[in-house]
């Protein structure tokens, strides 16, 4: 089981039900089909690991071959991946297969294009927890393979301390103190500053991350000559593709975007099928499909949280 498996499992129990009836009745068992999918518009690709798992829970059968692998560019018209098997398992598992990669590309190709508008500037562009519920894991690793770093991925993450949290503590000071309290040495404390006297009080109860919330470029600067290297500084809200490059120029280290995974949108990519009158795939091994899940894993298993090099 995966960390993505349920969103599997709930997808198809949502799509498929008690079975596709339309394929079931049109299509005769033994057929075999081919299909492409393929890419509509200019997009980073991302999810073919999830899609491989997708169709391999409707039948072991389907074979997937890729053109590309997560993390590449695509333009109109590029096949992506090929897909060979049982006609009625492709066709049981296009839309939620097709539904998938299009949410990932989405998330993908927007956090690239973030991250190309800060290059240079060793800023990095961090995601944030407005995801789409039960797609948190898949929606984080879309955002690595766009080029961007995952914060927190729940609540149990780490310590961030924000608006409410410093009202219902009392003020900064005693939020930070009880958060240090409360934790050991090896945790980070990161705390939400809206004006240059939180970022004093964070700085001397001793927070290690402050985040910069909706100030002007003006005040982000002044915060980076008052920390002075002494904690990491993240910037965040309602940040544009138009504003973050002045953000990044101020000093600050990381550029928290909930844009990325709420409002990305999903890329257009389709899957064509084509009939074929033979065995898909018998006993061929598909190197790439472990390749893909390797890849997968490997960013899954990259640290969260907003450490900067």
């Amino acid at each position: 089981m995966t960390p993505w498996s349920r969103i599997i499992d709930l997808g198809l129990e949502e799509d498929i039900g008690r079975g596709d009836v339309t394929s079931n009745a049109l299509i005769p068992a033994g057929i075999e089909a081919e299909a492409t999918f393929v890419a509509k518009q200019d997009l980073i690709v991302c999810g073919l690991p999830v899609v491989a798992e997708v169709f391999r829970r409707i039948d072991s059968r389907v074979r997937l071959l890729p053109e590309v692998s997560d993390g590449s560019g695509a333009l109109p018209g590029n096949s992506i991946c090929d897909i060979r098997g049982p006609a009625r398992a492709v066709m049981a598992g296009e839309r939620l297969a097709l539904n998938l990669m299009q949410n990932l590309s989405g998330v993908a190709t927007l956090t690239r294009r973030f991250v190309d508008q800060v290059q240079g500037t060793g800023v990095r562009i961090a995601d944030t927890r407005k995801t789409t519920p039960g797609m948190r894991w898949l929606q984080k690793y879309a955002v690595r393979v766009g080029g961007g770093v995952n914060h927190r991925m729940g609540l149990d993450d780490g310590f961030l301390i924000k608006e409410n949290h410093i009202t219902l503590a009392g003020g900064v000071k005693q939020a930070v103190r009880r958060a240090h309290a409360a934790t050991s040495h090896l945790h980070r404390i990161e705390v939400e500053c809206e004006t240059l006297t939180n970022v004093r009080d964070a700085l001397d109860a001793g927070a290690h991350v402050l985040l910069l919330d909706n100030m002007d470029l003006e005040a982000m600067r002044e915060a980076v000559a008052l920390v002075d290297g002494k904690a990491l500084l993240e910037a965040s809200g309602n940040v544009t593709l138009d504003t973050v490059r002045a953000i990044a120029e101020t000093g600050i280290n990381m550029i928290s975007v909930g844009a990325i995974t709420h409002s990305a949108g999903s890329c257009d990519i389709s899957l064509l099928v084509d009939y074929k009158e033979r065995s898909p795939f018998e006993g061929e091994e598909s190197e790439s499909q472990h390749a893909w899940d390797e890849a997968f894993h490997e960013h899954l298993s990259l640290p969260p949280g907003p450490d900067i090099d």
